[in-house]
């Protein structure tokens, strides 16, 4: 169990990262520059904290108050770094045994070599350089340099920010298995929602220097509750909505009324409907549209269209379908089931996040 609760300012920017992660793959989203790298380096040892604690497994690596502060060599945290690291004079066995520098066994440091070549599909490459590897292999050389140190606690920042999009999908694919056979708690930094859902079993959202405590990642992305979290992942249609009974809000911008099938809380600032969710077949709210723009995609056209009693200062509203679902003609009605409304408010420790949304 990873524990931490921690501030740090560092110029105008200022960190206030609390949550906890248990065994498995945690995910922390973020776009640039929100805190996710600052977060795992307070974490590996590598920054201080202005103020805080934070503790694994039961042993307290820092805390401000009782001046502990574990060097990151006692930490037992495993850190990928985005560009790997690797010493570019060694060949791959040798990298991978630096990360075995405290054992003296050579029998013990031959076997951990030999599973981490075999887990990390690396034999025949053992006397390569880092300049003769792809980008995917010298991944799994800087992975298994940390893998041979058992460590409690495996951090990987924007583990794929480095390869190209075709060889990224198929790392993905070898990263879970080896992730799932690893088997401890794991802190993954990204700014790819396609990432965090492929990877990780629940995800934490970061922004500013905020995150929030982390979430089911199924649930997340069915449920973000906030507008930051449907932004984050993915969300194209948001609005400011105001509630009208129990199961209804009204979207002023939209000039519509909409049925929920989620309960509506009092405190309801916006809604949000995935591209994705709109039919012209849906017998649920209902309503006449008309198209204004489309944009082909490889798979997929984006069709961007408006209600018939829409603001005219308000943004297009986006319609994503497959083209074996393309129609010959723009439907003059879109409806979207209750189901698909997702209902958003203001997050606890910014309640005046609602009030400041501009959907514009």
């Amino acid at each position: 169990m990873l524990s931490v609760d921690i501030a740090k300012k560092l110029g105008s920017f200022a960190l206030n990262a609390s949550f906890e992660a248990d065994a498995g793959v945690t995910g922390i989203l973020g776009a640039s520059g929100s805190g996710k790298s600052m977060t795992l380096r307070c974490i590996a040892g590598i920054e201080k904290p202005d103020r805080g604690k934070i503790a694994l497994d039961g042993i307290t690596l820092f805390d401000s108050e009782k001046k502990i502060n574990l060097t990151p060599q006692k930490r037992q945290v495993g850190y990928l770094f985005q560009n790997y690291a690797l010493f570019p004079s060694m060949t791959v066995k040798k990298n991978i045994l630096c990360g075995m520098y405290h054992e003296k066994d050579k029998e013990v440091r031959q076997k951990a070599l030999e599973e981490a070549i075999s887990l990390l599909q690396l034999d025949g490459l053992e006397n390569h350089r880092p300049s003769q590897l792809s980008g995917g292999q010298a991944q799994r050389v800087a992975l298994a340099r940390i893998l041979v140190n058992k460590p409690r606690l495996l951090m990987l920042d924007e583990p794929f920010s480095a390869l190209d999009s075709h060889l990224r999908g198929q790392l993905q694919i070898q990263m879970k298995k080896i992730l799932e056979q690893y088997g401890g708690a794991v802190l993954l930094v990204t700014h790819s929602r396609n990432e965090a859902y492929h990877l990780c079993q629940q995800i934490a959202l970061m922004e500013a220097g905020s995150i929030s405590p982390p979430s089911p990642t199924k649930a997340l992305f069915s449920d973000p509750l906030t507008i930051s979290g449907a932004i984050m992942t993915g969300c194209k249609n948001i609005s400011s909505a105001v509630k009208t009974s129990d199961h209804e809000v009204e979207v002023p911008d939209w000039g519509v009324r909409l049925q929920t099938a989620q309960t509506v809380k009092d405190d309801v600032c916006a809604v949000g409907i995935r591209a994705h969710y709109f039919g012209a077949k849906a017998t649920k709210n209902r309503f006449p549209v008309f198209m204004t723009d489309e944009m082909e995609e490889p798979f997929e056209w984006i069709i961007r269209f408006r209600f018939q009693n829409q603001k005219k200062n308000s943004p297009d509203v986006w319609w994503r379908l497959s083209k074996d679902r393309r129609l010959q003609q723009m439907p003059d009605m879109l409806g979207v089931s209750p189901s698909n409304v997702m209902l958003l408010y203001p997050r606890p420790e910014k309640a005046t996040e609602c009030l400041a949304f501009d959907p514009n």
